[in-house]
């Protein structure tokens, strides 16, 4: 069977999205929805950000300094223990969870590289730089190859495509669209 076959078998045997997804016009609110929030959101933390960066002090005493560090590391412990556990047991949330600590771990290298000062500041970026920096990059890459590997396999992705090129199998117009080389990015729902 040639590629396209298989997608098009793949597609007529594939459960129908209309029985589990909601109505095309709740899709097409929500996604708006989430659209506009992220939109919104930029919107306030350019100016947010800028106005933190003339005002904040170079200096400033935190209080509940050792209950954030314990809680943030408790948080990056639960992560990795659900990610391994996941990567165990074979299952799809290792993608996301595998991301999220992977994001997690970079804060936690920024913030100690940051924060830290005199002796303690050679120790975080070498920490930084030999396990945290590079597992987030282990991670994260882990996690698009999930997602590489699952697009491929119901061929939503072809070769020579980036992951970010995959796109979201939902019935509707954009699904039934064909890219400008020519190339489905993903399945037709009849």
């Amino acid at each position: 069977m040639s590629p396209e076959q298989r997608r098009d078998l793949i597609t007529r045997l594939s459960r129908p999205a209309d029985e589990i997804l909601p109505s095309k016009r709740t899709l097409r609110w929500v996604r708006e929805f989430r659209i506009v929030l992220m939109v919104g959101s930029v919107a306030v933390l350019v100016p947010w950000t800028a106005y933190l960066a003339v005002t904040l002090p170079r200096l400033y005493v935190a209080h509940n300094w050792d209950r954030t560090w314990v809680g943030f590391d408790i948080l990056l412990l639960v992560m990795l223990t659900a990610t391994g556990v996941l990567g165990f047991l074979r299952r799809q949330l290792l993608g996301p969870a595998a991301f999220a600590t992977g994001v997690l771990l970079i804060c936690d290298a920024w913030f100690d590289v940051m924060t830290a000062h005199g002796e303690d500041k050679m120790v975080s970026i070498l920490t930084a730089l030999l396990v945290e920096l590079p597992l987030a990059a282990v991670l994260i890459a882990g996690s698009l190859q999930v997602l590489r590997l699952t697009a491929a396999r119901l061929w939503y992705l072809d070769s020579g495509q980036h992951s970010w090129q995959v796109r979201i199998p939902v019935p509707s117009q954009a699904d039934r669209a064909v890219s400008g080389n020519g190339r489905r990015f993903g399945p037709r729902i009849r």
